[in-house]
């Protein structure tokens, strides 16, 4: 039932870096776990990265560990995905998720709430 919006997509080289970053509505952004996940055309959607409520705990998928940071500020209802070192098959449409749970989980169909997504393109 939160409102999530997604931004700071767009075209970077690969090696290149980019933020995204998730706004949400309202006023229980705290309660939520907050989970980043992506979409490649031709591909099911997948698990990016998930922080817990408070920021105390981060889950990533192996692919992306070392490279991408998830991190949240309660204060300014935001979550943010910090990229680095980005590779082509990063390519996708990014999307922010809300899981009012106290569990974190990977599956697309536990959470919530869902952005609209964002479009990060990644060169060669």
């Amino acid at each position: 039932q939160v409102q999530l919006v997604e931004s700071g997509g767009g075209l970077v080289q690969a090696g290149g870096s980019q933020r995204l970053s998730c706004v949400a509505s309202g006023r229980t952004f705290s309660s939520y776990t907050m989970g980043w996940f992506r979409q490649a055309p031709g591909k099911e959607r997948e698990f990016v990265a998930a922080i817990t409520r408070y920021g105390g705990s981060t889950y990533y998928r192996d692919s992306v560990k070392g490279r991408f940071t998830i991190s949240r500020d309660n204060a300014k209802n935001t979550v943010y995905l910090q990229m680095n070192s980005l590779k082509p098959e990063d390519s996708a449409v990014y999307y922010c998720a809300a899981d009012n749970s106290r569990v974190v989980r990977t599956a697309s169909d536990a959470y919530d709430s869902w952005g609209q997504g964002t479009q990060v393109t990644v060169s060669s």
